[in-house]
């Protein structure tokens, strides 16, 4: 069984629902529709490299805010809408599969002028990338993790369609780092989302039920896409 929490916030940013089975919700709002209005944006703000609009700040005349990240301890600064649904079956299935988190594990938006916007954690200055557990995984760092949670983090990869890069996979690895990989209004993340939400209703789906990430088939696409982006 699936439960619902209906969240009002702002007139702008309009109404979320959090689905308790599955992935952060968003219903078509103000702020989702900022997120297709082109990587050059309508206030002429710089963008992060994938491509999205870069926020000065969170929690005020912003498409980032701070959201619960159901089923687990922490809170993240995250760009609403879309991206907040896909970061967050992420994270959910991180904590569920790989290890639990608690708050303060996982770092979502920064000012972008924390960050660089010639790497791809300048992704995070757009809300549309997670850091999780930054301190364990640093930048530059490699083999992190083990390889039963590496499998894990290829398979969520995998689920993702290619919709996610994953840190680990850069020249400069930052092992922390999960990024929307497409610009807004991409096909692939459209597809992506609606099949996220409709987990979201369905009872034995989505993030925290048991997967086999050994099948066959599994690791069959999880490799093609470790290629793909690999080659990148």
């Amino acid at each position: 069984m699936t439960r619902r929490e209906v969240v009002g916030h702002t007139a702008l940013l309009g109404t979320l629902a959090l689905a308790g089975g599955g992935s952060l919700l968003a219903l078509p709002t103000a702020a989702s529709a900022a997120e297709h209005a082109g990587p050059d944006g309508a206030s002429g703000r710089p963008t992060s490299p994938n491509g999205w609009q870069t926020e000065e700040r969170a929690n005020h005349i912003s498409t980032v805010w701070t959201r619960h990240v159901p089923g687990t301890g922490c809170d993240v600064d995250i760009r609403l809408g879309e991206a907040a649904t896909v970061l967050t079956h992420v994270v959910r299935r991180f904590h569920y599969e790989i290890d639990a988190l608690r708050a303060g594990d996982v770092t979502g938006w920064l000012p972008p002028s924390r960050v660089r916007l010639d790497r791809p954690e300048g992704n995070q200055a757009s809300g549309t990338a997670v850091a999780i557990r930054p301190g364990s995984y640093p930048p530059g760092a490699r083999g992190g993790f083990f390889p039963a949670q590496l499998t894990v983090v290829r398979d969520i990869l995998a689920e993702c369609d290619g919709v996610v890069r994953w840190g680990g996979d850069d020249d400069r690895p930052y092992e922390a780092l999960f990024s929307l990989d497409v610009p807004p209004g991409d096909e692939r993340l459209t597809r992506l989302v609606t099949r996220l939400r409709t987990w979201a209703d369905e009872p034995g789906a989505g993030a925290g039920t048991p997967v086999d990430v050994t099948d066959k088939g599994r690791r069959r696409a999880a490799e093609a896409l470790e290629r793909r982006q690999q080659a990148d």
